[in-house]
């Protein structure tokens, strides 16, 4: 999947933008009011990730700033309401990555094309991981212990994931493809409901995000036995990765800030000026971290060519599992 040429002239023309924390822009507050849109539920990682930068922005980007949540159709909606909204700045996407490297090779009738919004900043990375919970003996501490009790009790062999064709489920999907382990998936409207009935013992295992385990974790009420990252997280650093344990697989979750698709040059100059240095402000790098995710601000121009990257590879690893979200 290729970004179009008005979309890559734009941005390559604000590419050598200085970003992080040494940058101050110059600029006065331009706008009235900025929100950010937020395609999931109040209280979840993008919303809360986003309530903090709108903190950041309001009185410079804009006199104000606030977030609108938008749930539904997987974090499509908010993709959607960007989409169609004025183009001047004063309407930003934050997303995950999925919705524009994923979706597109999974939802045959997808509303959108990655042209609808253009990259401004990086705003986080974070791994996904595999636990497990009281549904599994307690002598199950690796991946291939687990892979090897699946075997030996087929019936209990299933995985949650926070939604049907998200990361996680791919990921998930393509553990279960390698290793030759038939694995059934259970979507979830999220992380929440997922990750209280691993708790419960209702399924044996989950993939999601490494922040929403942490606690967990740290209280021997989940275990993790493997991220999804090239190397060892820096929040679960004992666990080793999928590649280490004999899988040839390794990716992360990219969060990122995006405008309108016909917005200007000069409206993704401002703000991504704006954006990409409260990335390396302490305070928010250390919120960031309390949901396992990296604080990472970026020009538009890396945002773009990451996003490039990622739908390429997700395109041939999704042609591997055969899997679309008819399927």
């Amino acid at each position: 999947m290729s970004m179009s040429r008005r979309q890559i002239l734009r941005t390559a023309s604000v590419s050598a933008l200085p970003f992080y924390c040494g940058l101050q822009a110059q600029t006065s507050a331009a706008l009235e009011l900025v929100k950010i849109v937020s395609g999931f539920p109040p209280g979840g990682t993008v919303d809360v990730i986003a309530r903090r930068v709108a903190d950041k922005l309001r009185g410079k980007y804009a006199t104000n700033a606030m977030v609108e949540n938008k749930p539904g159709a997987a974090g499509q909606i908010g993709i959607l309401t960007v989409k169609d909204s004025p183009a001047d700045g004063s309407v930003l996407l934050l997303t995950p990555s999925s919705m524009l490297s994923i979706y597109p090779f999974t939802y045959p009738k997808l509303q959108y094309n990655v042209d609808d919004v253009v990259p401004v900043s990086l705003a986080a990375y974070g791994d996904h991981a595999l636990a497990v919970g009281p549904g599994v003996p307690a002598s199950v501490s690796t991946l291939k212990q687990f892979l090897d009790w699946v075997k030996a009790n087929p019936e209990k062999g299933n995985f949650g994931s926070p939604g049907a064709g998200s990361m996680p489920h791919m990921v998930g999907a393509l553990v279960s493809k390698q290793s030759g382990v038939s694995l059934n998936h259970i979507p979830y409207r999220g992380t929440v409901p997922g990750i209280q009935d691993l708790l419960g013992g209702q399924i044996s295992s989950f993939w999601g995000p490494i922040g929403d385990y942490l606690a967990h974790a740290k209280s021997g009420k989940l275990r993790v036995l493997a991220v999804s990252g090239k190397t060892p997280n820096i929040f679960l650093p004992g666990v080793p990765t999928l590649r280490a344990q004999g899988f040839d697989l390794a990716v992360r979750e990219w969060y990122g800030f995006f405008l309108p698709g016909k917005a200007s040059a000069e409206v993704i100059r401002r703000a991504a000026e704006q954006l990409a240095p409260v990335f390396g402000q302490p305070d928010l790098v250390d919120y960031i971290k309390g949901f396992g995710l990296e604080a990472h601000g970026s020009s538009p121009s890396h945002l773009r060519d990451l996003l490039q990257a990622d739908a390429a590879e997700w395109r041939q690893l999704i042609r591997q599992i055969g899997f679309t979200a008819e399927s």
